[in-house]
This record gives structure tokens, sequence and C-alpha cells, in this order.
């Protein structure tokens, strides 16, 4: 795919500290590849602990005057930074495409997204709220304030690479607080020309700083901000198992943690559900982003009543699905990221075949490009496959046979994740007690679109804490404090 941007000045290559753009003091960088074809089309620094650290001395001394910054100043730089991002959509778009790999029309679909949160927040920005609780003492006034957090490293994985990281910039920003910031290493050129609309738009020097690395230094750039007492809260999207580190690793200093991790979501297909509606809301929620995505679909079940007619319209739909690079206009999934991903999924079709699932559709390797991988539909799957317990990440929809109510809903609660789950059904008696028993953050309810910035993201369980978007994203970035003045009488 050639890389063509209208602006040129948004494929940055540096990283941003201090409202200096600059390499890492180390001068190492690295390559990022485009995953359509596994070339190098660019180079960013190999950032190590020392570019961390000058980070973190850049938002701390610009802090105090952020924080200071009336709300609606603060709100006046967000909606700025929204209109710079509307107005870039197709460059910014290209990015996405050319490091991701998704297909330019979802691309287009993720900076609108993306931009939907910053919009949210410059209008939330001027709505942080207090208290006046009731005089307890005649003459004693007792307040609560809410006040920014402080410093913010926020670090994003490389599914949405514009998305992710404007969710939490956003908000924190908003909030007062200031903000360094490490992208997923495979997609680090969407985040750098972010923050470069975020310079044009005025936002002073060492209130967002962002450095980029290579898979080999991300322990020393991430270990050097859970060592600095100056970081008063993580913002995490990633697996779980990397999210626990940051757990224990951030208790040194007792940081603020919203940790966003993985999923194993399931999506119920109740016998008296619309089965054309349950057809249009799986693809929809498993085939975004080749099924790259943490509330994806994992494990599908469906009543034994209307399993055939079900997997006969969904094999139908993944059939024709057109998989190619963000360069073929009709695309509908792109390649995974990288070899290791392709590699995970076929794996889990191998395995879900040899312990009696059966093919309906794809199942193999494309020879379309170095990382693709087919749509597939496997019947019969059964809970002792790998596909079961762990993510498949990938564009595989595993269908599994149920009977009865509580039986599915024990399945679908039978894993340590609580991210999203879905369900179909017109009974609506059954569609408030299942909503109610499901153990996840999210739930869908004849609806396979859960994201909103309107609404609360996040899980329960070994999913994670803390929540993106809506009034309760604001939150996650300020601390109450409270006060009581005396000798008022």
């Amino acid at each position: 795919m050639s890389l063509t941007l209208t602006r040129t000045d948004l494929l940055k290559e540096q990283n941003f500290i201090n409202g200096l753009w600059c390499d890492s003091s180390s001068g190492a960088r690295y390559d990022v590849a485009d995953p359509a074809a596994d070339d190098c089309f660019a180079t960013v620094p190999a950032s190590c602990a020392d570019d961390a650290s000058l980070a973190v001395a850049a938002a701390q001394a610009a802090l105090p005057d952020w924080r200071a910054r009336p709300a609606r100043e603060r709100a006046r730089f967000l909606k700025r930074w929204h209109a710079l991002i509307v107005a870039n959509t197709d460059d910014l778009a290209k990015l996405i495409s050319r490091e991701q790999g998704k297909p330019l029309a979802e691309a287009r679909g993720e900076v609108a997204y993306g931009a939907s949160y910053v919009e949210w927040f410059a209008e939330e920005a001027v709505r942080g709220y207090g208290d006046i609780i009731p005089e307890q003492v005649r003459g004693m006034q007792l307040t609560v304030t809410r006040e920014a957090v402080g410093v913010v490293a926020a670090i994003t994985p490389w599914n949405f690479p514009l998305a992710m990281i404007a969710r939490k910039i956003a908000p924190a920003l908003a909030a007062g607080c200031t903000v360094v910031a490490k992208p997923a290493e495979d997609t680090p050129l969407t985040a750098l020309a972010l923050v470069r609309l975020a310079e044009e738009a005025g936002l002073p020097a060492g209130v967002l700083n962002i450095v980029t690395t290579s898979r080999n230094r991300v322990a020393d750039v991430v270990g050097a901000w859970l060592l600095d007492g100056r970081v008063r809260k993580i913002t995490f999207t990633g697996s779980t198992a990397v999210g626990k580190r940051l757990a224990r690793e951030s208790a040194g200093t007792l940081k603020r943690l919203s940790l966003e991790l993985g999923g194993n979501a399931p999506f119920i297909v109740f016998e008296d559900a619309d089965l054309d509606a349950a057809v249009d809301g799986l693809m929809a929620a498993k085939f975004r982003n080749g099924g790259q995505t943490c509330v994806s679909p994992n494990r599908v079940y469906v009543h034994d009543a209307v399993y055939a007619a079900f997997t006969q319209k969904l094999a139908a739909r993944v059939e024709a699905l057109r998989v190619g690079p963000a360069t073929c206009p009709d695309a509908q999934i792109g390649p995974m990221i990288n070899a290791r991903a392709v590699d995970k999924i076929d794996a889990h079709v191998r395995d879900a075949l040899a312990k009696g699932g059966r093919l309906v559709v794809g199942g193999r390797r494309l020879t379309d490009g170095p990382n693709y991988y087919a749509p597939t539909v496997i019947a019969n799957a059964s809970h002792d496959m790998a596909l079961a317990s762990e993510e498949t990440f990938g564009p595989v929809v595993p269908l599994f046979r149920f009977g009865d109510e509580d039986e599915v809903v024990r399945q679908a609660n039978d894993t340590p994740y609580g991210l999203a789950a879905y369900f179909y059904s017109r009974d609506i008696v059954r569609v408030a007690r299942v909503a109610e028993r499901l153990e996840t953050g999210l739930v869908g309810i004849n609806e396979g679109v859960l994201a909103s910035e309107a609404a609360p993201f996040g899980g329960v369980k070994e999913s994670g804490y803390g929540r993106e978007g809506s009034r309760y994203g604001l939150d996650d970035y300020t601390q109450t404090k409270y006060r009581c003045q005396g000798g008022l009488a």
C-alpha cells in the first residue's frame, strides 16, 4: 500500500517530550512493518528508561499549571483537538490501515470512534462537580471536590491504535492530569500523528508526552514508570497477564490503576431469538477488525432447536466475506497483525478439528499475503478445545450447542474473564433474568455493537477494573478531597 498522506507532517518518527520532537537518548531505533506485506516502511525510537524518566519530568513540571487552568479552558483545547482529528480523518485512516492492517473504511470508522471520546470529554471537563454535605454542626461547612490525580501513564494496544489512546488521553487531560504515553510497538505511527495534532491544537509543552519503544525494551520503559512515584496512575489496555504484573509492580508507590484486560465473550442464541438479527449481530461483533478485539465473541452458544438453521445462515454470510489489503476497496477483513497471531489462530483451528469439531467454512491460511487467515466457522465445538478457554483473537467462530437456560448461563460464566457477553431473545422476562445473571461488565441484548463514548466500558473478574468513556470515565482520573471549615457561625 502506498503511503500517500495529504499532510506529510503527520508521519512522525520521533518521541514527543516537553513539546519537542526528539530521538531516544540511546539513538536506537526499530522498524515498523506493514502486516499486509511484512515490509518495513518507517522507523521510530527504541526508547529506554532514561527517555521514560524525561517524559515524566516534563509531565510533572507541566502539572501545576495545567491542573490549575479552568475546566472550560481545558475543554476548549480538547474541542480544537477534536476538530483537527476529524479534519484529518483520511490521513489518520491511512496510517491505521498501513501499520495495523484493517480495511480503509474500517480505519475511517476508528478515527470517528476515537474522536468521539475527545469530543465527549471536552463536554465532560466542565461537569466535574463536587458536593456540599448538609451542615452537621452549626457553623461548620463540609464540601467535597474532585481533583486531578496527577501524572498519568497510558499504555495502549495495537488493535485500535487511535481509539484506545484517545479514550485514555482525553479524560486525563479533561480532568487536569498530564500524560506520558507508550503506544503498542507494532502501531506507533497513528499515536504519534494524534499527538502531532494535539501539538497543533495548542497544548502546552509537557502536558502530553509520548515515547515509542521496541518489544525488547518495553519492560525498561514501563518499569521506569512503575518505579517512579511521580506517576500517580497507570491506564492500560492489553492482556490479563501483563495487567497482573502492572498491579503487582505498581504497589510500591500505590498507584491508581485502570485495567482493561482480556476477555472470553459468550454469544448466546436462544430458541426464541430472531435468527437473522442474531446473525447480523454476530457478524458485527465477531468480524470487526478481523476478530482482533477484546469484546469479540469467543464462544457462540446456539440452542438445539435453532442450531442447524443458525449455522446455515451464518455460514453463508461468513463465506461471502471479502479478505484483502487496505488497498482493496471492497475488503472487509485485512491481515492479522503479525505471523504470531496467524500461528495462534491456526493452532486453535487444528486443535478444534482434532477434538471433534466440524469445519463449516474456512479453516486455512490464505496466500494473499503473509498474515491472512480465512474467516472460519466450526460446528460441534466443545469445552475441551483450546478456543473455549483462550482468546483466539481472529476470525474464527466456534458453535456450541445447548438446550437449557441454566446450563448455558453457567457455561457462559465458567471463565475467569468478565468483559463482555451477548445474547439474543424475544422473551422480555428472560432478557431481564439473563442480563442480571451474566458475570460481565458489558452485556449486549439483541445487539452486537456495544461500545459508545457515552457508556462505561470495562470488565469484572480477571478482565480488569476501572471504566472508560461516559461520565464514569472522568472519575477514574480524579481523586476525592473533603474539606471541613469551621468557625462560620
